[in-house]
């Protein structure tokens, strides 16, 4: 579990009734959360949207095991697991007591299910290679899941921490779009498009400890500036992700609000379609990276906040490689190698830009003044967030585009040639493939290493810098994460101080 509160009661003589200490945790209330983006469904297992994790996840859905905010496994519907001396047999033991908020039982029996669905020819689910790795599973009990793997997997478990392995019900999963039913601490009570999601605690949750809080709302406010508005207005408790660093710093200085500055995993890059010209020439894309001051990015972005990176993989993420170095800025070595790729004049591209994503504006501004001063001439563009998911993540027509890559461990996706970046590579492919197969950490070490330094190299995107995580809120709000290993808003251990 989430590390806790640590509560010491103090009895003394014939007091029955200890008192409630300040830093106590007690039930009650109604939190509403601001967040950017709505979810376009709620269906964790359907799509690859982060907003629907940050709603859902340990929210109302769960998996079998948890990650907590310091990016640790923890026991979820799973309360303990154990893996063979070869790694490939991996038998979980379920907690007693779970049902789906529609009174359905949860087994070993339905955990086979989901598994076996979100493996299967065809699958809805976005990650279907999480699972595909199963060759067998055995449930000898109600309370006993034994899985065996095809070979080993150093994520395996990892995966089975994350949304795309949220267990749903057998009956009325497939209503899990618009009409969630999970064995979490909440359970869905409506949506509002365009405006909000609400859950309400729910009274048959397996732990019975949890959750504190009575109602929790997820308020959908684009507007950054709105979204500060809200919370001064008392219309919403938390801010999740503040997308201005500036606006941070001046709340944190007032006593009513808190700011919570911790780790991230979402990678900010300059992605680029490497089958399109004038980018599928290493050359062009090497000298992109030279004309990238990421330092200044971080500065006049962030107001400060965010580290450097030089690959795709989060400085708070374990087997991390410092590749900043790789391509340092220098402009005039930007220019060299475009004129060896063709170019000595430079060249006209489109930046197309999340609107709604004030991180991927400001980012894409200061690039547009960096790059026109080694001949890179960008337009940028302004879309909608449906345009983006449609036009650049779907069907790939688009030249460069700025975004966070918020999927812990997900540098997979240099592996797959139909990705938007569209890079193919078989070093690269290999090299993944021995790190998901390796036996022990000095192996994980070495090839997890080498997937980013390979990526690096080849530059295959504009590796700018890991966000922070910055969520701010009303100063009574206790048990918020303040890092985000994972992709998460659990409200489960969250109260209001009264």
């Amino acid at each position: 579990m989430k590390k806790g509160l640590i509560v010491i009661l103090l009895i003394v003589g014939l007091i029955c009734s200890p008192p409630v200490l300040a830093d106590t945790p007690v039930k009650g209330g109604v939190l509403t959360v601001a967040q950017l983006a709505e979810p376009p469904g709620l269906d964790p297992t359907a799509n690859t949207a982060a907003a629907i994790d940050r709603v859902v996840w340990s929210n109302i859905y769960e998996t079998l095991i948890k990650m907590d905010d310091e990016g640790r496994l923890q026991p979820g519907l799973a309360k303990a697991w154990t893996v063979s001396e070869d790694g490939k047999e991996v038998i979980f033991k379920l907690q007693e007591g779970v049902q789906f908020h529609n009174g359905e039982a949860f087994t070993a029996k339905v955990a086979k299910w989901n598994l076996e669905r979100a493996a299967a020819e065809g699958a809805v689910n976005p990650h279907p290679e999480y699972f595909r790795v199963i060759e067998a599973m055995e449930t000898p009990d109600d309370r006993t899941l034994k899985v065996t793997l095809k070979e080993v997997d150093a994520l395996f478990l990892v995966h089975m921490a994350e949304g795309d392995a949220s267990m749903l019900p057998m009956k009325g999963y497939e209503t899990a779009t618009s009409n969630p039913v999970g064995t979490g601490p909440f359970k869905f009570e409506k949506w509002v498009q365009g405006d909000r999601v609400e859950m309400v605690r729910f009274n048959g949750y397996w732990n019975p400890e949890l959750p504190y809080l009575d109602k929790v709302i997820f308020r959908f406010i684009p507007d950054p500036n709105a979204q500060v508005a809200a919370l001064k207005a008392g219309d919403v408790n938390v801010v999740a992700w503040i997308s201005s660093p500036e606006t941070a710093r001046q709340l944190a200085q007032d006593d009513h609000y808190k700011v919570l500055a911790g780790a991230s995993t979402s990678d900010v890059i300059l992605s680029t379609n490497n089958k399109v010209k004038p980018f599928d020439n290493p050359k062009v894309r090497q000298a992109m990276a030279h004309a990238i001051d990421r330092q200044t990015i971080i500065d006049l972005a962030m107001a400060g906040y965010g580290t450097p990176i030089g690959s795709h993989w989060s400085p708070a993420a374990p087997y991390y490689v410092d590749l900043v170095n790789t391509y340092p800025y220098d402009p005039e070595k930007a220019k060299a190698l475009l004129a060896e790729a063709g170019y000595p004049s430079g060249f006209e591209a489109i930046l197309q830009v999340p609107g709604k994503y004030q991180y991927s504006v400001r980012a894409g501004e200061i690039l547009v003044d960096l790059f026109s001063r080694v001949g890179i001439r960008l337009k940028m563009e302004n879309i909608e967030w449906g345009q983006w998911i449609d036009r650049i993540f779907k069907n790939k027509e688009y030249q460069l585009t700025i975004i966070g890559h918020a999927e812990a461990w997900d540098i997979g996706i240099y592996a797959k040639p139909e990705y938007y970046f569209q890079y193919d590579s078989e070093a690269f492919r290999a090299a993944y493939a021995n790190a998901l197969q390796a036996p022990g950490e000095e192996e994980k070490i070495r090839w997890f290493g080498e997937c980013q330094k390979i990526i690096a190299n080849d530059a295959v995107n504009g590796f700018l810098f890991s966000s922070p995580s910055l969520p701010v809120m009303r100063a009574n709000v206790m048990g918020w994460w303040k890092n985000y290993p994972t992709i998460a808003q659990d409200c489960s251990r969250v109260w209001i101080r009264q």
